[in-house]
């Protein structure tokens, strides 16, 4: 079991968990074969991610300065040109999180940007995702009307949004929480530590689980692990003709039963992500996300080839605290979007 809190504390701090292979415990084909009232459900039974293909990754930067005021730029693209949007677009091949966010920033605006958290991680229909971060700007030229091309018109640093004509609305709570995020006063009101993108290539869109739950005769966080082969968190394959919050639910149902405990996703651990050369086929991604169970263990019933391991008491009490407002990033499921670039 010393994979496993070993993993743990690696999630907790932002790295790499430590496996030997790529686990999937709820494959595409799997759930294929899981009925409904005697109706097959209905999802493709393969699925290989391929960037501007049937996956979209979006990097969007929030960006402010000293006096509070956020990076803009407004755009040249003819379906929304003249409008103001904060700098964001399409990974491209080859490119991490950090990379595209970084270039983003400077085609868009002139600025050379040090990215240092992820803020929030937006998803919809399990095969569109935007991965929104923040950082420091340190240094380049704010693009001005001269310098106009066919990435932006120009840039500024904006203090009153509703001055502007933007492009889209979402924007605004990106915004409001990057601003939270740098006005936090740690004492007051703790916020989770800086979270960046692990640069890892997968060949699968994969969401990688940790359900963490109270033992009730001694009060012991434990959580829960797959023995389908070597014990190691739950995975599934996310469907990317469904939302991610119907990917979760699918595979509760599978490791639970019917009869589903009461649980809340509560944000993302860590994003595994690196797109691969025009070439490749590693275009896929996977997402760590934390979901509390609200019930103690032993009111809860497993499905077989899943186990609860208890962890050391500092370790659980770690797990617990990411619970608490604003100590995870978080998961933004949306159920309509435009597709941004």
């Amino acid at each position: 079991m010393d994979s496993i809190e070993g993993n743990i504390r690696l999630l907790l701090q932002g790295k790499e968990v430590e496996e030997s292979q790529d686990f999937c415990d709820f494959t595409l084909q799997d759930q294929n074969e899981v009925t409904a009232k005697g109706v097959a459900v209905s999802t493709p039974g393969e699925f290989t991610p391929e960037l501007r293909e049937n996956v979209c990754f979006i990097v969007a930067a929030v960006l402010l300065n000293s006096e509070g005021h956020v990076l803009m730029m407004q755009e040249a693209k003819s379906s929304c040109a003249g409008k103001w949007y904060l700098p964001a677009g399409r990974m491209e091949a080859g490119e991490t999180i950090v990379e595209a966010a970084k270039r983003e920033v400077l085609e868009e605006t002139g600025m050379e940007a040090e990215i240092t958290t992820l803020l929030m991680v937006e998803s919809a229909a399990g095969s569109w995702f935007r991965f929104v971060v923040t950082g420091n700007v340190l240094g380049g030229t704010l693009k001005t009307p001269a310098c106009a091309d066919k990435e932006s018109l120009q840039a500024k640093w904006v203090d009153n949004l509703g001055e502007l004509s933007l492009r889209g609305n979402d924007i605004y709570p990106l915004i409001h929480r990057a601003k939270q995020y740098w006005e936090r006063q740690e004492d007051v009101e703790p916020w989770h530590p800086a979270l960046m993108p692990v640069d890892k290539p997968h060949t699968k869109l994969l969401l990688r689980l940790v359900i963490a739950i109270r033992k009730r005769v001694n009060n012991r966080v434990c959580v829960l692990t797959s023995d389908k082969t070597a014990t190691h968190l739950p995975v599934t394959e996310i469907n990317p003709v469904r939302s991610l919050h119907s990917t979760l639910r699918k595979y509760m149902t599978e490791i639970f039963g019917s009869d589903l405990p009461p649980h809340r996703p509560q944000g993302i651990l860590s994003t595994e992500l690196m797109t691969s050369n025009p070439s490749g086929t590693h275009d896929g991604a996977c997402l760590t996300l934390l979901v509390p169970i609200r019930k103690a263990l032993e009111e809860v019933p497993l499905i077989d080839k899943y186990s609860w391991v208890e962890l050391p008491k500092q370790l659980g009490e770690e797990l617990l605290n990411r619970m608490a407002k604003n100590m995870i990033v978080p998961l933004n499921v949306i159920r309509y979007w435009e597709s941004f670039a």
